[in-house]
């Protein structure tokens, strides 16, 4: 399993080591030692799984807030999803810059995000299943968001009509959100 740090600070890309023969493949999704190691949370309390029919799927910008913030560690294991993170901590060095991978199940590739990051995804194929691991159960009442088409974040998306869920269409701008988060 290999680390990769990105220029922003706590986050980070994992690239497993992938065993293929004529059978299939074999990796580790997640391995508690090595995150241990370098420092990245260990103790994932609840396993999403999240499925997208068709292309242009946006679901995001998310997050929860304190005390219920969470880590997590993503990745897709059907179709490709441009994944995006938003960097909410004030003091970091990216404090709202955003962040874009392609995750995929051909690349094998999973992001761990730090607590303080809003997350969203684009669905690039038609068939699109997402998995994600998070150090914080579910807490309705903590939730929050920013929106997809911000124009302070100008985040490249590649599709141009969405298919976004009501509750992610209602979400606040940039500059409406005063972040709880401390870097």
């Amino acid at each position: 399993m290999k680390l990769i740090e990105t220029e922003f600070p706590g986050l980070v890309v994992i690239e497993p080591k992938v065993f293929r023969d004529r059978r299939g493949f074999f990796l580790e999704s997640f391995n508690k030692n090595v995150f241990a190691e370098n420092g990245l949370p260990t103790d994932f309390v609840q396993d999403n799984h999240a499925y997208s029919s068709g292309l242009g799927v946006i679901r995001g910008l998310h997050l929860q807030m304190p005390p219920h913030a969470q880590a997590k560690l993503v990745w897709v294991t059907r179709g490709a999803v441009n994944d995006v993170v938003v960097d909410l901590r004030k003091g970091s060095p990216t404090y709202r810059r955003s962040f874009k991978i392609e995750l995929s199940a051909e690349n094998f590739l999973r992001l761990f995000i730090p607590k303080g990051f809003a997350h969203g995804y684009e669905t690039l194929t038609e068939e699109n299943e997402f998995m994600y691991k998070v150090d914080s159960g579910y807490a309705p009442g903590s939730e929050a968001g920013i929106r997809w088409d911000d124009p302070e974040l100008d985040i490249d998306w590649k599709t141009k009509n969405p298919v976004l869920s009501d509750k992610d269409l209602e979400l606040p701008l940039l500059a409406q959100f005063d972040s709880p988060f401390e870097f």
